[in-house]
């Protein structure tokens, strides 16, 4: 019998819901804020704790749940895996509709991550294309919708900036030719850069402030530099791509897998949501949310939360006493992905701060994230707990999942739009009328 069949009956015989499945022992707070408490590390060896909730999707007339004071219902449903949103000006919304895609299973735990993957539809064929939305007549619900752009390889981000219409291929940042209004690109691409496959494969987009620049996320190919780094130069790191000379360069590094990116607005910083290494325990060590500092160091792989060292990587001293400590802590293994600023006043009972998308858990023994959260601000810092926007996306017993959120974005009319790609809808939120 092949590995591939050994494996299948272990995994048969073990149950859908868990696979080598190793618990810490107790619930322990998250590890949430500017000071988080996070326990000490727990190496899981070769078989870190493995455990996410089977796709199950949204039942007709079922939601996620809105905090008092706001509603939410499904702007477009019947999408297929939705990630990333761009939202414009004149109501047009862009949706990137893309999944992760199996690489070559060399280890048992390979195999067991692509079953549970599978399971949790996060694994398959990718659609490759955006899907252009649009709300004809105000009513909340999209009654546009067509294949804006198809062909591609595997899209997240997007930017359009004049006449030009951006996309973050896994492989690189493309260039399309776009008229204003146009419901339809046709004409091939251009590629502005080349960026390495597998992996983290996500590739967030944002304009900088003046336009000229683009900010680009790139994460790692494996956990802790399992493969060597030589397989990772380039990646864990946040690129500025000058759009006017083509040239990019590494405005930051350190960041395993840093993926949804923002301007404050007060001091004009950019900001990410970064998610931190596996096989360290439930809350060791915490996604999080950061400014980032033009040629700043953030730690990885050698160390996590400033310079806490991770002793399964050979360390090097001298890399990590420049090892800048994030600003705000998200919880362990939350797959904090989407990201955008909320002002002030566009939510009620909202403050101003950073919207964030999360994903959910797949490596700890007591699930995580699945929600929608706001990390308040203020005069530029966050200050405070997160607040929750959106909930009930994981079942309460933790089998089952009706989704999974992921791109975050605030629309023309101040409404907050949620992709979830295990619902395949566009949520959408705003106050009650």
């Amino acid at each position: 019998m092949s590995l591939a069949g050994i494996f299948g009956r272990i995994v048969a015989l073990i149950g859908a819901v868990t696979i080598l499945m190793r618990g810490e022992g107790g619930v322990r707070e998250p590890a949430f804020g500017r000071a988080p408490a996070i326990p000490a590390a727990k190496p899981q060896g070769s078989l870190f704790t493995l455990k996410m909730p089977t796709a199950r999707g949204w039942r007709q007339g079922q939601t996620p749940l809105a905090a008092p004071g706001l509603k939410v219902n499904a702007f477009a449903t019947g999408l297929k895996h939705p990630r990333w949103i761009l939202p414009r000006p004149n109501g047009d919304v862009f949706v990137a509709e893309a999944v992760t895609v199996a690489g070559p299973i060399e280890t048992l735990f390979d195999y067991a991550m692509y079953s549970t993957m599978k399971r949790a539809a996060a694994l398959g064929i990718s659609p490759n294309r955006i899907t252009l939305l649009r709300d004809d007549d105000g009513d909340g619900l999209a009654e546009t919708r067509q294949t804006f752009l198809e062909g591609l390889n595997q899209p997240f981000g997007m930017a359009l900036l004049g006449d030009t219409f951006y996309v973050g291929n896994v492989d690189g940042v493309v260039a399309f030719p776009y008229a204003a209004g146009a419901r339809r690109i046709s004409a091939p691409g251009r590629k502005l850069t080349e960026f390495k496959s597998g992996g983290h494969w996500t590739r967030s987009l944002l304009p900088s402030s003046d336009g000229l620049k683009l900010y680009v996320g790139v994460g790692s190919l494996t956990n802790i530099g399992d493969k060597g780094m030589a397989v990772e130069e380039g990646r864990a790191a946040i690129y500025e791509l000058d759009l006017a000379s083509g040239k990019s360069r590494v405005f930051a590094s350190g960041l395993r897998n840093p993926v949804g990116l923002a301007l404050e607005p007060r001091t004009g910083a950019l900001w990410t949501v970064v998610n931190e290494r596996d096989g360290l325990g439930d809350e060791t060590p915490p996604d999080y949310l950061t400014s980032v500092r033009d040629g700043g160091f953030y730690g990885w792989p050698y160390c996590y939360w400033g310079q806490t060292p991770d002793d399964r990587v050979p360390q090097d001293p001298a890399v990590v006493a420049k090892a800048i400590t994030p600003d705000y802590a998200l919880g362990g293994h939350t797959a904090s992905l989407g990201l955008c600023w909320l002002p002030a006043a566009t939510l009620p009972g909202f403050p101003e701060g950073m919207v964030i998308g999360q994903h959910g858990s797949w490596n700890r023994s007591k699930l995580s994230g699945y929600k929608v959260i706001l990390a308040p601000f203020e005069n530029g810092r966050p200050a405070g707990p997160p607040r929750d926007i959106l909930t009930g996306f994981l079942a309460p017993d933790e089998r089952a999942s009706y989704g999974r959120p992921v791109g975050v974005a605030i629309d023309a009319d101040g409404a907050l739009l949620v992709a979830d790609d295990v619902g395949d809808v566009i949520w959408r939120v705003s106050g009650e009328r």
